[in-house]
């Protein structure tokens, strides 16, 4: 059997930028779509180049455990010597902050002060720890900044717990998060395909948190954390000669997790201090800002596989 490249994920609507591009370079692929399946741990896998694009989101899908397979399969290819890009390491950072941070914190990269809480009881308590200060509130297991919520008191927190609109992380697992006040309304994202550096984009978080770049991902009426503001520039919006110390770090990050492609977001506080607090492992891009720039994620992914298949 000729070797593919297998593509390995639960939504169509981010893979098939991809896939487009491979067409384009007349590369040999498959699409595992892992919302159901099963693994039969006593056969071997194909030969080929396997690349996860599994989503902590997937449960906004109906795909409440497609990650859960994901991982089956994952160790099931890893154990048979497979090549593998964002494996078992990746996925158990992509499903969960808290390892995230765990692990960025572990290579020496700053993150928010975060308190991870279980029950409405404790999420309460696990407020008092910032003093009065602003926090955020957000799922461990999430995507596309899902259940992210902005909180100036206590008391606020707790009617909204008591109202109809908390919902619970996936996991079970609420974070509770120092707010991070930047001097503009925005984060910056920085991309990495093959464990380098690509790009960073300016994203404009006027409008809230849902911060997804796919084209199938553009929301309206969002929750608006810092107030009504008028902004002509676009949502999201590439660098030009983006450089900082932090890419340095990120890299070696990537590197110490065996992530091989990521989009990894960070905020400046007021005093120029980099805060990281998201590690995407199944990373999207926007068109718009691509074409602007002439950049293209989806097509240096798939000259990187490309060029992982004939080796």
């Amino acid at each position: 059997m000729d070797k593919k490249i297998y593509i390995i994920h639960e939504n169509s609507e981010w893979t098939q930028h991809l896939t487009k591009r491979l067409d384009e370079l007349n590369l040999p692929y498959e699409e595992w779509h892992l919302d159901q399946g099963m693994v039969k741990l006593d056969e071997e896998p194909p030969e080929g180049v396997f690349y996860n694009r599994m989503s902590a989101s997937s449960h906004t899908r109906g795909h409440r455990y497609a990650p859960e397979l994901t991982a089956s399969v994952l160790a099931w290819l890893e154990r048979h010597g497979r090549k593998v890009f964002n494996g078992t390491k990746a996925i158990s950072l992509e499903v969960s902050k808290v390892a995230q941070y765990m692990a960025l914190q572990a290579q020496g990269i700053k993150t928010p002060k975060t308190v991870a809480a279980v029950g409405k009881d404790s999420i309460l308590k696990a407020a008092e720890a910032f003093d009065g200060q602003p926090f955020i509130t957000k799922h461990n297991r999430a995507g596309k900044g899902l259940g992210v919520q902005l909180f100036y008191s206590i008391k606020a927190l707790k009617e909204f717990l008591e109202g109809e609109e908390f919902e619970e992380s996936i996991d079970g697992i609420t974070l509770i998060q120092e707010y991070i006040q930047a001097p503009e309304p925005f984060i910056t994202r920085c991309e990495f395909v093959n464990g380098k550096f690509l790009y960073a984009v300016r994203v404009d978080t006027s409008e809230g948190f849902q911060l997804c770049p796919a084209d199938a991902c553009q929301i309206g009426d969002l929750y608006c954390p810092v107030g009504e503001e008028a902004e002509t520039r676009p949502k999201f919006e590439i660098i030009e000669d983006f450089h900082d110390p932090i890419i340095q770090q990120y890299e070696e990050f990537l590197r110490e997790n065996q992530i091989a492609i990521a989009g990894i977001e960070f905020i400046r506080d007021k005093n120029g201090t980099i805060y990281t607090y998201d590690v995407n492992t199944n990373t999207n891009y926007n068109r718009d800002a691509e074409e602007k720039a002439g950049k293209y994620g989806m097509l240096e992914i798939a000259k990187f596989l490309g060029a992982e298949l004939t080796k």
